[in-house]
């Protein structure tokens, strides 16, 4: 039965599949799903699997899984969405939060080489496509699906660590609205848009850039990564009769 949108406070035997689940934002997500109830299971690729094991038996609940899925191996990822089927059954929600960036200036094109372009649409783009074709089926079987793609203020206003990151965002972004309308009503399709966070996310941005662009920003600080959490947290419970949309979480640095 398909459902009617309800808002809920409770997760409880709803199952969420994390990609960048052992990252900064990704894990945030998971304490915060899994504190209502969720079993989580954190897809990794860079992590040691002791590492990554040790994080998710530390997220309140039990049953919490991890599996090693590089986003730019289809079939990979095919095997562990064959693997969540037999441990989970089903899925109900599926936050895409892997990615990967290297800061250039917009104005050095001779810095966005070729290869930095495919490397980064191939893991902010394709990875979350195949991710999404590897999980529908099981998003499907729930008849309460969601997916949240982890984006970016880069997608709409341009500026971002480089011009591969914002066209990738971009694309996430309107390709997640056809998703929306293609998969409905069983599975509903948001974009998250955080705006610069504090997290590791950018080679080489520290401190001193974070402070620079506080005092740039509205609400005069730069986003945690539990800023964004809870934000996912409110798509799966809260904000439930939403979908095809972007929610921008940046503080009004995008103004």
């Amino acid at each position: 039965m398909t459902s009617t949108f309800e808002p809920t406070e409770s997760l409880t035997n709803r199952v969420a599949v994390i990609t960048g689940g052992t990252g900064a934002i990704g894990l945030a997500t998971a304490r915060r799903l899994a504190h209502l109830g969720a079993r989580c299971v954190l897809l990794y690729n860079s992590e040691s699997a002791e590492s990554a094991a040790a994080k998710a038996a530390s997220l309140p609940g039990s049953g919490h899984l991890c599996f090693k899925a590089p986003l730019t191996e289809s079939a990979s990822l095919q095997v562990v969405a064959d693997q969540v089927a037999a441990q989970c059954g089903v899925v109900h929600i599926l936050v895409n939060s892997a990615g990967y960036t290297k800061a250039v200036p917009a104005n050095d094109l001779n810095a966005l080489t070729d290869e930095l372009i495919d490397n980064i649409l191939k893991v902010n783009f394709r990875g979350v496509i195949a991710t999404i074709r590897a999980f529908m089926p099981l998003l499907q079987k729930s008849q309460d699906g969601l997916i949240v793609n982890i984006s970016s203020i880069a997608g709409f206003t341009g500026t971002g660590s480089n011009l591969a990151y914002v066209a990738a965002k971009a694309s996430i972004d309107v390709v997640g609205d056809a998703l929306a309308k293609a998969f409905a009503p069983h599975v509903r399709v948001i974009s998250v848009s955080p705006g610069v966070v504090d997290s590791s996310f950018v080679p080489g941005r520290g401190a001193d850039f974070n402070e620079k662009v506080a005092t740039t920003i509205p609400l005069r600080r730069i986003g945690t990564v539990d800023d964004v959490a809870a934000v996912v947290q409110a798509c799966a419970t809260t904000m439930r009769y939403i979908t095809g949309t972007r929610i921008v979480v940046d503080g009004g640095r995008h103004l």
